[in-house]
């Protein structure tokens, strides 16, 4: 049987939501046929939120990794491309650390590439008619320091898990008034999530397709 860790954070930046959260915690009723799925809830900190996924992944030894998060403004669920060894905050974290052009990992590679197929996830989340798109930048705050993170512990701990990244956009009751993007009902997020898990068991081999983001 596969195992599939999925992991969502915290709110942060003073919001009482995470809409990756909110749709991570429903999705081990949706585990595809012969896998397990198990869930945890990591810290909006940067350093703790590796440590807690390196503890993760020591505990369940997974096979797929999969890494929400929430991006304000975004219109897509948008699986990430790649991730930066680079740390530079535009707010504090929920421990107050707000590093500013710091590596992650002092002396690693400067990116690391998703292992996931994140085109063919893109295609089937498209195909169930919600917004999704490849995106070619995962920040410089905790999202994208978790996901360096999680490439690194593949690269030099666990080369047999396949994992990466995926953003998803906030909820309706989350987006300003002023805000032209309604944004993304939680029933479409959680379902976007669970074609992205159920695709990256079954589909080793990520398929030629444009799929980015326009801007």
């Amino acid at each position: 049987m596969k195992q599939v860790l999925i992991t969502g954070f915290e709110p942060f930046g003073g919001e009482k939501q995470n809409a990756a959260w909110e749709a991570v915690r429903r999705l081990a009723e949706y585990a595809p046929e012969g896998t397990n799925v198990t869930i945890r809830q990591l810290p909006t900190v940067f350093v703790r939120s590796v440590e807690a996924l390196k503890q993760a992944i020591r505990d369940i030894r997974p096979d797929v990794v999969l890494c929400v998060g929430q991006a304000a403004g975004r219109r897509q669920i948008t699986p990430e491309r790649i991730a930066i060894n680079i740390d530079d905050a535009r707010i504090p974290d929920n421990d107050g650390q707000a590093p500013i052009d710091k590596p992650i990992v002092p002396g690693g590679p400067a990116a690391y590439w998703s292992t996931l197929s994140i085109k063919a996830i893109v295609k089937e989340i498209r195909a169930a008619g919600i917004e999704a798109a490849v995106s070619n930048s995962a920040g410089t705050y905790v999202c994208n320091h978790l996901f360096y993170g999680l490439a690194h512990l593949i690269a030099t701990e666990y080369p047999h898990i396949r994992g990466g990244f995926i953003h998803v956009p906030q909820l309706p009751e989350q987006v300003h008034a002023d805000s032209d993007w309604p944004g993304m009902p939680l029933d479409s997020i959680v379902r976007g999530l669970a074609i992205a898990v159920e695709t990256s068991v079954r589909t080793e081999r990520d398929i030629e397709q444009s799929g980015g983001l326009e801007s």
